[in-house]
């Protein structure tokens, strides 16, 4: 059984597939302060709860965009599981090209969802990811990276809305059922929802003018379904892409693993 572990800003997202079948999956708070014994005993929590012991899993792989997190995670794997695991990152085989004028800068969630996403839907793709950051990754019809677009999450502009105005509440972020709010709570839902939605459809139809072809546009993140149901411009949430990814990578890298 593979483990897989992508490191977000702010969730971590693990799962374990039986062959290309994704057998179970998880969501938990990212937390930097977590030692690897911690985040060892709650994913033994979360195996015990599934009935997965960690004895069934033969490999391992981890894409992070939290530096301090991956050598913690690393020696929690080595611990509690005995394996090595792959950590996605410079040297990796990804089967892709990256169109990148320093491929070391690109995150490596971003190259995890662009080989997902071109593995399953083909190209031309854009793959936008709303999570703490809106990114958006262009894959050309033959899988290459061609580059993208990075912009504040939604989370991180409703948090500093609150901030930084004094009369201002932290709101949930909720879909209004009208434009026109006759309450600061709705007004400040409607200005945020929708303002995204109207981002990231003005970002894709521009990036499409550019590109000059029509492009599948697949969209991942924890709250990527919120904002499909008001946009235009994408034609399906993937909530699992970014784990299809990683064992796609873990699938073209199996040299490489080893155990501990």
């Amino acid at each position: 059984m593979l483990f897989v572990v992508d490191i977000g800003n702010s969730n971590i997202v693990l799962g374990t597939y039986e062959g290309k079948k994704l057998h179970c999956h998880w969501r938990i708070s990212t937390d930097r302060q977590k030692t690897g014994d911690e985040y060892g005993m709650l994913i033994n929590n979360l195996f015990h709860f599934q009935g997965i012991r960690m004895e069934d899993i033969d490999a391992i792989i981890i894409s992070s965009v939290v530096p301090p997190l991956v050598v913690p995670m690393v020696k929690m794997c080595e611990r509690y599981f005995r394996l090595h695991p792959l950590v996605v990152g410079p040297g990796i085989k990804t089967g892709i090209k990256l169109k990148y004028e320093n491929p070391r800068e690109i995150g490596a969630d971003r190259i995890v969802n662009t080989v997902g996403a071109f593995e399953q839907y083909g190209g031309p793709l854009i793959v936008v990811d709303i999570g703490t950051a809106t990114t958006f990754d262009i894959v050309a019809d033959n899988g290459d990276y061609l580059g993208g677009v990075i912009a504040p999450g939604i989370g991180i502009s409703s948090e500093a809305l609150f901030q930084r105005a004094a009369q201002l509440p932290r709101v949930a972020l909720v879909t209004p059922r009208s434009i026109i709010c006759r309450n600061t709570i709705n007004a400040m839902q409607a200005g945020v929802i929708f303002g995204f939605v109207g981002q990231i459809d003005e970002i894709v139809r521009r990036i499409k003018a550019e590109m000059k072809q029509e492009m599948k546009v697949i969209a991942t993140g924890g709250l990527a379904q919120m904002i499909f149901k008001e946009s235009k411009t994408i034609d399906k949430v993937d909530t699992f892409l970014t784990l299809t990814g990683l064992r796609v990578l873990y699938e073209r890298n199996l040299p490489e693993t080893k155990q501990a």
